[in-house]
């Protein structure tokens, strides 16, 4: 078993995106992922091999919550429904399983075995959120404009287009307002495990008047969960893994503009401006203003080829107070 150091550093959190595992143009079958997680993992190892721990690994599940959702309704007719909620535990699990196994298997690689637990986490939200009489999240796979239509037409999915990549389902993606388990989380890291938690957003629950922990429909955002969760664990980094190595301004047009090394200040300008949609990049640029907002000393969002890089200064979208 790890044991805490004498001096406790604070945590890097680094939260990889469900898509990390599911490349564009793949099915998204297991082996896929599988392999997909390998190369993750090795980048994860390479990043604690470094000397940037405690680390707490969160993760995406756009793809395969919606993959799992997709495939309860298609059975509705022979077997029970699952609710989305559970459908989020369910995807939780199986990615937190693989990318155990695989971290495990390259860090001993390295020769700088750690203790990986991955731990089931629900996350509190607001019954009144607004979210979910206007949902804005995109989960599952892409579809092409005349199967969009389809499902929309078959299930009455609210669909939205992605640039470059086509059509996903929109679910409601309430605000977190508390993680139920970051007590349990700060110990973990404490004693020096590497902590992978907060899965695809976290499971969403709300607490009843009764003093219940109720289920929700909804898939909360793994930014803005992430971003929650470095606050309470007392994180001042934050690293934020996604399909592109650098933020861009009017991204997807003959005019795109990469970002480099940013203020608070400025980005959030630019937020205001609408320059980053709510369904893709919008959440992690508000998951960083916040993060930041809130005692946070640096963000970085980049891709995992860029990470090390941007992790010393040299690539990235880096964002300081």
């Amino acid at each position: 078993m790890n044991r805490p150091s004498a001096k406790r550093r604070p945590p890097l959190v680094l939260a990889l995106g469900g898509n990390a595992l599911v490349q564009p143009g793949q099915r998204g079958t297991i082996p896929e992922q599988v392999a997909n997680a390998t190369v993750a993992m090795k980048m994860v190892a390479e990043v604690i091999a470094l000397g940037h721990e405690p680390l707490l690994l969160t993760h995406g599940n756009g793809p395969q919550v919606g993959t799992i959702l997709l495939r309860s309704e298609l059975l509705a007719d022979r077997l029970h429904a699952l609710p989305l909620d559970i459908c989020v535990a369910d995807s939780q699990g199986g990615i937190g399983y693989t990318l155990d196994r695989l971290l495990v298997s390259a860090l001993k690689r390295r020769g700088v075995p750690r203790d990986v637990v991955t731990l089931l986490t629900q996350v509190e939200v607001d019954p009144d959120d607004p979210e979910f009489q206007k949902p804005t999240k995109p989960i599952g796979i892409f579809y092409e404009s005349n199967e969009a239509r389809g499902h929309q037409e078959r299930y009455g999915w609210p669909m939205v287009e992605v640039p470059r990549r086509g059509w996903r389902r929109l679910v409601p993606s309430p605000h977190p307002r508390s993680i139920v388990e970051s007590a349990v989380i700060s110990q973990l890291l404490a004693s020096n495990s590497v902590v992978i938690a907060a899965g695809g957003g976290g499971i969403p629950v709300w607490e009843s008047p009764e003093g219940d922990l109720v289920g929700v429909e909804a898939v909360v955002d793994k930014d803005r969960a992430s971003a929650l969760l470095a606050r309470q664990v007392g994180a001042e980094t934050l690293l934020i893994i996604t399909e592109v190595e650098q933020v861009c301004l009017d991204f997807g047009t003959d005019h795109e503009r990469p970002l480099g090394k940013v203020s608070t200040e400025e980005l959030r300008r630019w937020y205001d401006e609408g320059q980053f949609p709510p369904g893709s990049m919008g959440p992690k640029v508000e998951a960083v203003i916040g993060f930041l907002a809130t005692g946070g000393r640096r963000a970085i969002i980049t891709n995992a080829d860029h990470c090390l890089a941007a992790l010393d200064g040299q690539a990235g979208t880096r964002v300081t107070p």
